[in-house]
C-alpha cells in the first residue's frame, strides 16, 4: 500500500506550506496517520499525527504552535499546515499510516506499517 504525498517545495523563512497525503480508499481501515521528517545524516523524527477516531492530535515540541495536522475521513487524506517555517524545518517529510497502532506508539516511526515516498521541504533564509 503506497501513500501519496504532495505539497512540498521551496519557501522563504517565515513562509507557509501545506502537505497532503492520501491513502488508497478501502486499502485498510486507518487508525492514525501522521508525518515524520528526516534530514540528511539524521534519524527520522516525529512531527505530528492524528487519530482517525475522534481526531486527537499529537505534535512534537519543535513544531507545536506552528504546524497543524488535520484529516478528511471521506477522502482518506491527512494534511499538515506548516506556518512560520524555519531553516531547521528543512527536511524530507514522510507520511505514515497504520490500521492498529497503539496510542503509546504514535510517535514511533517503527510502529507505522505504511509510508509515502517523501516530499522535500526547503526553507531558505
Amino acid at each position: 500500500v503506497q501513500l501519496v504525498e504532495s505539497g512540498g517545495g521551496l519557501v522563504q523563512l517565515g513562509g507557509s506550506l501545506r502537505l497532503s497525503c492520501t491513502a488508497p480508499r478501502e486499502a485498510f481501515r486507518i487508525r492514525a496517520m501522521g508525518w515524520f521528517r528526516q534530514a540528511p545524516g539524521k534519524e527520522r523524527e516525529f512531527v505530528a499525527t492524528i487519530r482517525w477516531d475522534g481526531g486527537f492530535t499529537y505534535y512534537s515540541d519543535s513544531v507545536k504552535g506552528r504546524f497543524t495536522i488535520s484529516r478528511d475521513c471521506a477522502k482518506n487524506t491527512v494534511y499538515l499546515q506548516m506556518n512560520n517555517l524555519q531553516p531547521e524545518d528543512t527536511s524530507i517529510y514522510y507520511c505514515a499510516a497504520d490500521p492498529s497502532i497503539l496510542t503509546s506508539e504514535l510517535r514511533n516511526p517503527g510502529a507505522y506499517s505504511y509510508w509515502g515516498q517523501g516530499t522535500q521541504v526547503t526553507v531558505s533564509s
